[in-house]
């Protein structure tokens, strides 16, 4: 599992890296913590926080974060019949 995130977090790190290619690693890691609003210490982030404000990051503000996106039911009547199993 720690190998797919590994994969993931540098998939999505690579492009971003990219546009700033002047900053070092740790500048990088520093200035999307910053962007993601964490206030942490950098030693407590989480690759989590920095795998989804990648995700997130050229998105518009109210875009759905893409892993509850695909959960989402536009009408609420399908989302309690399909919560409680009566519809697939």
């Amino acid at each position: 599992m720690k190998c797919h995130r590994i994969n993931e977090l540098i998939e999505l790190l690579h492009p971003e890296w990219q546009k700033e290619p002047e900053l070092n690693l740790l500048q990088m890691i520093v200035k999307l913590a910053e962007e993601a609003g964490y206030e942490g210490k950098l030693k407590d982030l989480t690759d989590d926080v920095l795998i989804y404000h990648l995700k997130m990051r050229n998105s518009q503000k109210d875009d759905m974060i893409p892993g509850l996106a695909k959960d989402c039911e536009d009408d609420f009547k399908t989302a309690i019949l399909r919560a409680r199993g009566i519809i697939n």
